[in-house]
């Protein structure tokens, strides 16, 4: 790809680092930057560097926050019985947009995967366990990852450690997608919609 100016190519260069961004999609953001007024411009370069250099990350949950503890864990409205553990911030984004739930969260900042050399050692395995010795109001642990086999192996270990602390452990359901088709389902997923079918009420 040829580039009309060197200031652009590098800037090109670097917004098409950003994932699911290729040259030609950096290309055109990088021109419709050229065309917006400067303010606009600093507006969000600030508004970049402040994301990178202020965030931080919840002493209780390590999901993101502004402040020591989060919005979540501070909050009197949620309820402190049911605890969901997920992968990344990014998982709890999505929960929460569903208004499905109510309870508290507590992030591992990733899953167990030999094979990328993360171990156990490497997520917040011990402060979920430090902060259920601390907190006898847990209930229940909802193991909300993802349905791989490094999701799996983590929420297999996970059950192990919890399982001395009492408290009933579920992990979220599986199976067809609501506007889904059985054709096109993989044996796996179907086997399990069957295994963990519902009765009607």
């Amino acid at each position: 790809m040829n580039f009309p100016s060197k200031l652009i190519e590098e800037a090109v260069s670097e917004v098409a680092k950003l994932p699911g961004i290729g040259k030609k999609s950096a290309l055109r953001i990088v021109l419709h930057m050229l065309k917006r007024p400067e303010k606009d411009v600093q507006s969000l370069a600030t508004a970049l560097v402040a994301v990178r250099t202020k965030t931080q990350y919840c002493k209780q949950c390590h999901n993101i926050s502004d402040d020591e503890l989060c919005g979540v864990c501070l909050s009197t409205k949620r309820d402190r019985s049911i605890l969901c553990v997920v992968q990344d911030s990014r998982d709890v984004l999505a929960i929460e947009n569903t208004g499905q739930f109510n309870g508290l969260y507590h992030v591992l900042g990733g899953i167990i995967s030999p094979l990328e050399g993360i171990s156990p050692s490497d997520l917040n395995i011990e402060s979920l366990l430090s902060r259920l010795q601390s907190n006898t109001e847990v209930k229940e642990i909802i193991l909300a990852l993802s349905p791989t086999m490094e999701g799996d192996t983590t929420s297999f270990y996970l059950q192990k450690k919890l399982k001395p602390f009492g408290v009933k452990t579920s992990t979220i359901a599986r199976g067809i997608p609501i506007g889904g088709d059985l054709e096109y389902a993989d044996e796996i997923t179907l086997g399990r919609s069957i295994v963990s079918r519902i009765n009607y009420d």
